[in-house]
């Protein structure tokens, strides 16, 4: 093979200039064919044996020389291709482009480096990765070409794999109805589809995938290292987010996978080293969740209905009781003076006050045995935004019915507090059930109630306001006890709900002020301590 192309060479033009071409200065002036000079032998010898097809054209492209790898690349042997024009290897599927763009290059005296899809002697085609320079004589004129190609057709498939592999998993992932992400061991996006994306909008709590690997973390607390170190996942990890400004809050469910991935770069090429991924799937639940929160809330309310009923029963009689003391008492000071003066003439009206005495105590005995027990409640941990939330859905129709604005402020990661879940919901309808009796009968025009939460290292805070005609100074002192109300002709009501509100922010060890330097209506400030002891169980 070696040898037909030499004399291929030298029988078609001057094979010591086409080679001092090739590399200017190697043989010196002496250097001719004939010549058994070391330099030449290893310089055709290297030619020959290098691993990439080689070969020489004349200007119109007329094969003079190709090499062993060439024959074994093209399928063509010496004797078949020499002679012939290059263009026996093209293939049709290249466009005409890619050879215009070849030809001017290389006429320009320039090195085109390209690809083409060539046909094999065999038939079949093969993507050739291509390399042309123009050949120089002294005057600077071009006498040859020299082509150098290798034929990276499995690479090129491997590439196109991989690429469609990349696709295809994209698509699948951008075609699942749940975000989907992949995170490297820096909490950095490697891949995520278009449900994650619009993520970033929708919550408005900066990268998603920051934000629940925050609560992920906060929540599983040791497990989640865990369950990473033994490439075990997670799943159906509910979390509820607050929405922006005038939107309802959403519940998210995330699941997770790890895996590893060997790394490609230089440095692990003898060390197989590998990083860790996560695969963290985002799934809006707020459909289901509001559905179920439907049934809750109309499980609330008539638990809350029934709660009420007992309440306003034990109020009802408490208020009667409380009046009956007040002439009792009376009626016991009498009977005192009327023993002390120890008059004959007065010993039947004595007698007629201590029967009345009496049957005023079997009446107080009576209502008290009638007052209904309200059942204590286990004490758990409790999030106040879910409780305010729900109190919300419990008083919608009156909220809306009277054209109320709610400002609904929570704080978005509130801390949990220890307490009775009824005993807060008790509490927090009443405050909002006054809130809503202040806004309708105020007559400002301004119908806005604003309820608020926030926390510290110490304390949560609840905050419900209103621009109601609010409380006077002087009667802010008196709204807590028993039986004492601001409403018109006492209204409709014994006047116990704030007395209740304050003993159950007392049990939960908390505080309920009037905010004195509120003005524009009424506002209810209370605190509740997030680090206490159990309080065993609430009635």
């Amino acid at each position: 093979m070696k040898k037909t192309s030499l004399q291929f060479l030298q029988a078609h033009t001057n094979m010591t200039s086409v080679i001092g071409e090739l590399v200017p200065g190697l043989f010196g002036s002496a250097a001719n064919f004939n010549g058994d000079t070391t330099p030449y032998s290893l310089f055709v010898e290297t030619v020959e044996q290098v691993p990439i097809a080689i070969s020489i054209t004349d200007k119109k492209a007329k094969i003079l020389y190709v090499n062993e790898e060439f024959s074994k690349v093209t399928g063509y042997k010496p004797e078949d291709i020499l002679g012939e024009n290059e263009s026996v290897l093209s293939d049709k599927r290249t466009p005409r482009a890619v050879y215009y763009d070849l030809w001017h290059t290389i006429r320009s005296k320039k090195v085109w480096r390209g690809t083409l899809c060539n046909r094999h002697k065999s038939g079949h085609r093969y993507i050739a990765d291509l390399t042309i320079a123009p050949m120089l004589n002294e005057q600077g004129v071009i006498s040859h070409y020299i082509g150098m190609h290798r034929d990276i057709t499995q690479a090129h498939e491997a590439d196109k794999r991989v690429i469609n592999q990349k696709l295809l998993i994209e698509s699948v992932i951008n075609s699942s109805p749940i975000a989907m992400v992949v995170i490297d061991d820096e909490d950095k996006v490697i891949l995520d589809n278009h449900n994650y994306k619009a993520l970033v909008s929708d919550l408005d709590k900066g990268e998603p995938a920051a934000y629940f690997l925050h609560l992920l973390r906060e929540e599983m607390g040791g497990l989640w290292m865990e369950l990473q170190t033994n490439e075990q996942g997670f799943n159906n990890r509910e979390f509820r987010i607050e929405g922006k400004a005038g939107r309802r809050a959403r519940w998210f469910s995330c699941a997770g996978n790890w895996f590893k991935e060997n790394e490609v770069h230089a440095d692990a090429f003898f060390d197989n080293v590998s990083k860790q991924y996560l695969i963290l799937t985002i799934t809006d639940i707020s459909r289901q969740r509001r559905q179920m929160e439907e049934l809750h809330i109309q499980t609330l309310k008539t638990v809350m209905s029934e709660d009420e009923r007992v309440r306003s029963i034990r109020e009802t009689l408490l208020g009667a009781i409380h009046q009956i003391h007040m002439p009792m008492n009376q009626i016991r000071a009498a009977e005192q003076i009327l023993k002390h003066k120890c008059e004959a003439q007065n010993a039947g009206l004595l007698q007629i006050l201590q029967q009345i005495q009496h049957s005023g105590e079997e009446a107080i005995a009576t209502m008290q045995n009638c007052i209904p027990e309200i059942l204590q409640t286990a004490v758990i941990p409790v999030n106040i935004n879910q409780i305010l939330h729900e109190v919300l859905l419990l008083n919608d129709q009156r909220i809306w019915g009277n054209g109320i604005d709610v400002h609904w402020q929570p704080l978005a990661e509130l801390p949990s507090i220890l307490g009775s879940e009824n005993r807060l919901r008790v509490l927090f309808h009443q405050l909002l059930d006054n809130a809503i009796d202040a806004v309708c009968a105020s007559d400002t025009g301004e119908q806005r109630i604003k309820i608020t939460t926030d926390a510290d290292a110490d304390l949560l805070y609840v905050s419900i306001e209103d621009t109601g005609p609010g409380i006077p100074m002087e009667k802010r002192s008196k709204v807590f006890e028993p039986f004492y109300t601001t409403r018109v002709l006492g209204g409709h009501k014994a006047g116990m709900g704030l007395v209740m509100a304050k003993e159950i922010v007392n049990q939960h060890h908390g505080f309920i002020d009037i905010d004195p330097s509120y003005d524009q209506g009424c506002r209810f400030k209370i605190s509740f301590p997030l680090h206490r002891q159990e309080l065993g169980r609430l009635g």
